[in-house]
């Protein structure tokens, strides 16, 4: 670990010399990068230092009890030794948790997907009841979620519906909400009162900027058309809502949240960016093998990762073999239980790979 850190301190100077070179500082995105990454080796380095200092001290310390004869500076010692190793027990647990590998996306804002999958009408509804939960939990997390389109379901909640989430680490906490939700409820359709299972699927996509994936204008047709749903006198009277194709891949995108076509445009970008993101980093994922797809945070949007019984008010997370029943809170956007789970695990595992776990 003392390698490790020492490797990161060095670099945290060559990154301090970087920052202010001439040609980092006319590079717009390239200082931005430089001083993200100072900022974040920082913490690591003013640890280590600490850590270091504990070293010395505890040496200091074991030296005084070795050779002194006086009662009451071996008695100050012992104390002070005693101190020095719960500190330094204290520091090595923070710097290891500081040493496991950092998604640079996780303070990103984030694509959030929803759509309604087998269950027909009842998979629409929960898909809806979803959506509401992730809303609430946003607003518990002071983050703000924007709808960018949905498609209605015939007997309500969605078939479909994508929303903008930003706020401080959002990408790094709802990342783990990707893949497929199961309920099993008896639906409001259902006459004879007989549990069903519906499922729906979960997309949380980080948020990419142009400089991390360029778009070539050329592949991309874009179409114009009225906005459907309340909205006000410009809905139906305007062709402000975009509908994008990617054509290289089939990608489509629409985004019809805005009264103007311009940000309409901009928004629907964003999403496709995200989208085109997300399947470069599944051939990424594919090409190393078995050790990411073993994540609890792999994001496979095919898994079934959590099931919602409400006859026995119990919600399950397969990942992690977590259960809890209070599955009313849960719905109301209670999650961070299961998310603090989540990350935990995936830390562990970090830890395990990266050869810091004891």
């Amino acid at each position: 670990m003392l390698d490790k850190l020492q490797a990161l301190k060095d670099r945290f100077e060559e990154v301090g010399q970087l920052i202010i070179q001439p040609d980092s500082m006319t590079d717009m995105s390239k200082y931005a990068k430089l001083t993200k990454e100072y900022k974040d080796l920082e913490k690591v380095v003013d640890a280590y230092d600490e850590y270091k200092l504990i070293l010395e001290n505890l040496d200091s310390a074991k030296e005084i009890l070795e050779k002194e004869k006086d009662q009451d500076f071996r008695e100050m010692a012992k104390l002070e030794l005693e101190d020095l190793r719960k500190r330094k027990s204290e520091l090595e647990e923070g710097l290891k948790q500081l040493l496991i590998p950092k998604d640079p996306n996780d303070s990103k804002d984030c694509i959030l997907e929803i759509r309604g999958g087998a269950g027909g009408d009842e998979a629409a509804i929960f898909a809806g009841d979803l959506f509401r939960m992730y809303e609430r939990f946003c607003e518990l997390k002071g983050w703000k979620l924007t709808v960018l389109d949905l498609t209605f379901g015939s007997a309500g909640g969605y078939k479909e519906i994508i929303a903008t989430v930003s706020g401080a680490d959002v990408y790094g906490m709802l990342k783990y909400e990707s893949g497929v939700h199961r309920v099993q409820r008896v639906p409001a359709t259902e006459s004879q009162g007989r549990v069903h299972t519906s499922a729906a699927s979960v997309a949380v996509l980080p948020e990419m900027d142009e400089v991390e994936v360029h778009l070539d204008m050329n592949d991309i047709r874009k179409d114009t058309y009225c906005s459907s749903g309340p909205g006000g006198q410009s809905v139906n009277t305007t062709y402000s809502a975009v509908r994008l194709t990617h054509n290289p891949t089939g990608l489509v995108v629409t985004c019809q949240d805005e009264k103007s076509q311009i940000k309409n445009f901009e928004k629907a970008l964003k999403v496709l960016r995200s989208r085109l993101y997300e399947i470069e980093l599944a051939k990424h994922n594919e090409s190393v093998g078995a050790q990411r797809k073993s994540m609890v945070g792999s994001g496979d949007r095919s898994d079934k990762i959590r099931t919602y019984n409400y006859p026995q008010s119990r919600v399950t997370d397969h990942r992690i073999n977590k259960t809890v029943y209070n599955l009313p809170d849960v719905m109301d956007g209670n999650i961070e239980e299961f998310i603090s789970s989540l990350r935990l695990a995936e830390n562990l595992e970090k830890m395990k790979t990266s050869g810091l776990e004891d």
